[in-house]
């Protein structure tokens, strides 16, 4: 494709008219290949190079966003020294270079988001922003009221203080088998907003009880619905547009963009 005027692009992705795009440009929001282009006359070719407009890519349609459903027993990372398997394994796409967005144990299982767009993957993971994450806990037995609030409130840990936005008990998931036992005694439904390295069950050990099942149901907007485990699915373009004005809000909240 040629290249074109800046406000051009702007305006044929449907973000913004081109008299709202030449004053983003003016104003210093729009960049190309991460270098900031404030003059009208800035040009670019929208299949070769990336554009974005205040850090968000101007065409999407550039990147591929998953939904996965991790199972418990794979690693969470593009690849493995030890061989083991990786997530990506489980969304087989061609020559893609993907990754996973954030982590979860490999004793955890839930929602995952696989992408090669960089940009949104640095909103929903820098810890700064906070952007929730939902778990449902399996558990060797009840948590208190009492333990509850302390969880809030939070707890130390080998010099890490544990929060969590709120936790509630909550009934055991649904099977299709009537006759299958539950897999943990007792459940919670757990809120994060930051991602400190095994952060519930560590919390969960602070206050006395044992994990069976940690399985992440929902990052930001995103739930993980019915989707069956080791499946996965394409994100629709409503779904994207919602992680990042989850991602943007909560870098907004935060103060703006870490330097």
């Amino acid at each position: 494709m040629a290249v074109e005027r800046l406000q051009k692009i702007l305006s044929n992705a449907g973000v913004a008219s081109r008299r709202v795009a030449e004053e983003a440009i003016l104003a210093g929001r729009v960049a190309v290949n991460g270098k900031v282009q404030a003059a009208l006359g800035a040009r670019a070719d929208p299949e070769t190079d990336e554009i974005t407009l205040d850090g968000v890519p101007v065409l999407k349609g550039n990147y591929r966003y998953f939904m996965l459903n991790k199972p418990a027993g794979f690693v969470t990372t593009a690849r493995d020294d030890q061989g083991r398997e990786t997530v990506l394994d489980l969304v087989p796409i061609g020559d893609i270079q993907l990754h996973p967005v954030g982590r979860l144990d490999m004793d955890s299982e839930g929602l995952l988001v696989i992408t090669n767009d960089g940009h949104l993957t640095g909103l929903l993971t820098h810890p700064r922003y906070e952007v929730e994450k939902e778990y449902l806990v399996g558990l060797d037995a009840p948590i208190s009221r009492t333990d509850m609030q302390r969880l809030v409130r939070g707890v130390e840990a080998d010099g890490d203080r544990l929060r969590a936005a709120s936790i509630a008990p909550a009934v055991p998931p649904r099977s299709d088998d009537p006759e299958e036992r539950p897999a943990a005694p007792a459940w919670a439904l757990v809120v994060l907003r930051e991602g400190k390295n095994r952060e519930i069950r560590r919390m969960m050990e602070a206050v006395g009880r044992r994990v069976f099942v940690l399985r992440r149901i929902r990052l930001g907007p995103l739930h993980l619905g019915t989707l069956g485990s080791g499946a996965f699915r394409e994100l629709t373009p409503a779904e994207v547009d919602a992680l990042y004005a989850a991602g943007k809000a909560a870098e907004e909240r935060s103060g703006g963009p870490a330097r």
